[in-house]
């Protein structure tokens, strides 16, 4: 085979990262990093009411910069042999677009509008929606949820994007339709952003807007007009076939081309989700469980469609044909906050330095704001360290993983964090050591939901930065889940499986598997249960879910 490259772009919660890798070795030749500008200010955002929005401009210039300086550091003769790009991102994160495909915050009179801004992941401003969801789907003939695992979420398409147009009738008025962003970015870049013709994910329609095959694709219009009489025509607006991640979107547009510097037959291959393209990065296999640990978690399980049969699994993501590894059932789970708690902790404490020090006259403002951020950098790793010292059963101290809600199992986004067992004596160690073990009892929450529904685990391969960057933190993993956890070996396995499936959209590699034996990395490091704090685990476990229903029976009064 002669020398050939692929590009995976993977669009995260802070960050965009492009990665040129070697089809034939998987050597990650050299990669790019683009924090988004606006983010980083808070703009578009209210923390307090769960609003989280992006402007695309942040997404076209991460585009623009990472791809060309990745490029720009690889060495001479490696744009030339590009053959394939293809794109992960956060989802459900949809956009209002015209009928061009343009996102409305791109077209004049919105600019600043944060309802015409990609509606991130993590937004839970739609909770009441998705409230409505459930009831009229319970009552429904058919149960358009369940096929996402009997619960419909305010972090998915449907309810977010019902939220947005009650509440501001500008951009009702200008939506001609509305795309994920994982399905406009490969748009773009082919240069087809009509909302009727271009290729939608597989992986994102079936997880997040109740399409499936057995419904002739999404809700009924019956369905969604009951639901809201706004709703009416967008059916047809949308889309009725989808493609999974080994399918070509196109290629590359002249104009982009050109822009981005590369050839124009290189291939874009259809867009998915950042934790099923880390999936396949990781060398996802059938029953094993795919963890991406970052600010939330994903958990990703495959399944041969023989033997899943029609086997329907409550209270998770969603399962769907083919989302993860074309062929194979995907399902998926995860927790709505996890790194994101140790960074909500890293704020709490963060308080005096940002609101006090930064005040004090003993040093000039140059060495004070130098202090102030040393020690903030220090904070979570001096955490990790000293938590590590306190005895397991301790502090008495139990916490709930739910600072933003509860997405699996069984979605509630009302739900929030709480903290019991504290005393005079707790300090930051010791509460840091219980928000960790929550976030572990989280996880056990999740394969317990899908072993209980007769889907089996054989074993864990945990990515993203947690399971990277934290061994005191996996290891408090792997001995609540009591079973060894595999840590993959690439620091951008999102970035990896996107450009395994470039790779496969491009035709050098027949299927998923193939690509990820030629292109995966392999595996780091393990952690294994130490059996003596797998028996106090199961103590505190029972106090965690004792604990966790007394919380939600209050807020459900």
């Amino acid at each position: 085979m002669s020398e050939k490259y692929t590009i995976g772009l993977d669009y995260g919660t802070d960050s965009v990262r492009s990665l040129i890798v070697n089809v034939e070795t998987g050597e990650e030749i050299t990669s790019a990093l683009y924090n988004y500008s606006r983010w980083k200010q808070g703009k578009y955002c209210d923390p307090p009411s769960n609003q989280f929005r992006q402007h695309p401009k942040d997404y076209l210039e991460g585009l623009e910069f990472t791809i060309k300086e990745a490029l720009k550091q690889a060495p001479s003769g490696v744009a030339e042999k590009v053959v394939g790009i293809s794109v992960d991102t956060t989802g459900s994160t949809p956009v209002a677009v015209d009928e061009k495909g343009t996102p409305l915050s791109l077209t004049p009179g919105f600019e600043e509008n944060s309802n015409a801004m990609f509606v991130l992941w993590k937004d839970h401003t739609s909770v009441k929606e998705a409230e409505e969801i459930n009831e009229l789907a319970r009552k429904w003939e058919i149960d358009f949820t369940k096929y996402e695992g009997g619960i419909y979420s305010s972090e998915w398409f449907w309810a977010k994007l019902l939220h947005i147009i009650r509440e501001d009738a500008g951009v009702y008025r200008a939506a001609y339709s509305w795309v994920e962003h994982c399905d406009w970015i490969p748009a773009l870049l082919t240069g087809n952003t009509n909302p009727k013709t271009l290729k939608r994910s597989r992986c994102a329609a079936g997880h997040k807007a109740m399409w499936h095959e057995a419904f002739d694709g999404l809700p009924s219009e019956e369905f969604l007009t009951a639901l809201d009489p706004m709703l009416a025509g967008l059916r047809e607006r949308l889309y009725k076939e989808t493609f999974t991640c080994d399918v070509a979107a196109g290629t590359l547009s002249e104009e982009w081309a050109e822009k981005l510097g590369l050839p124009k037959n290189v291939v874009v291959g259809v867009g998915a989700f950042d934790a099923h393209l880390g999936a396949v990065g990781a060398e996802i296999e059938p029953y094993y469980l795919s963890k991406v640990m970052g600010t939330s978690t994903c958990d990703m399980l495959i399944a041969p469609m023989e033997e899943a049969g029609d086997k329907l699994v409550s209270g998770i993501c969603g399962q769907v044909d083919g989302s993860i590894v074309p062929g194979m059932l995907g399902l998926e789970a995860g927790q709505s906050a996890f790194g994101d708690i140790y960074a909500w902790f890293k704020q709490v404490l963060e308080w005096p330095l940002k609101n006090i020090l930064a005040e004090t006259k003993l040093v000039d403002e140059q060495s004070r704001e130098k202090l102030i951020e040393e020690t903030s950098d220090k904070i979570i790793a001096r955490l990790n360290e000293e938590a590590a010292k306190v005895p397991l059963e301790e502090s008495g101290i139990v916490a709930l993983d739910w600072m933003n809600g509860r997405r699996t199992p069984d979605a509630n986004q009302n739900l929030k964090g709480a903290i019991a067992g504290l005393n005079l004596g707790s300090d930051a160690p010791r509460i840091f050591r219980a928000l960790v073990e929550a976030t572990a009892f989280g996880s056990k929450a999740i394969n317990d939901r899908f072993i209980a529904e007769g889907v089996r685990i054989d074993g864990v391969i945990a990515l993203g930065g947690v399971a990277k960057k934290s061994p005191f933190v996996m290891q408090v993993v792997a001995d609540v889940l009591n079973m060894p956890i595999k840590v993959a070996r690439s620091e951008q396995a999102c970035a990896l499986g996107s450009a395994m499936a470039a790779a496969v959209a491009a035709g050098v590699y027949a299927n998923t598997f193939e690509a990820q034996k030629k292109m995966g990395s392999g595996i780091e490091t393990e952690y294994h249960p130490i059996p003596e704090n797998v028996e106090k685990y199961k103590v505190l476990y029972e106090k965690y879910k004792k604990f966790g229903k007394f919380i939600e029976f209050e807020y459900e009064k």
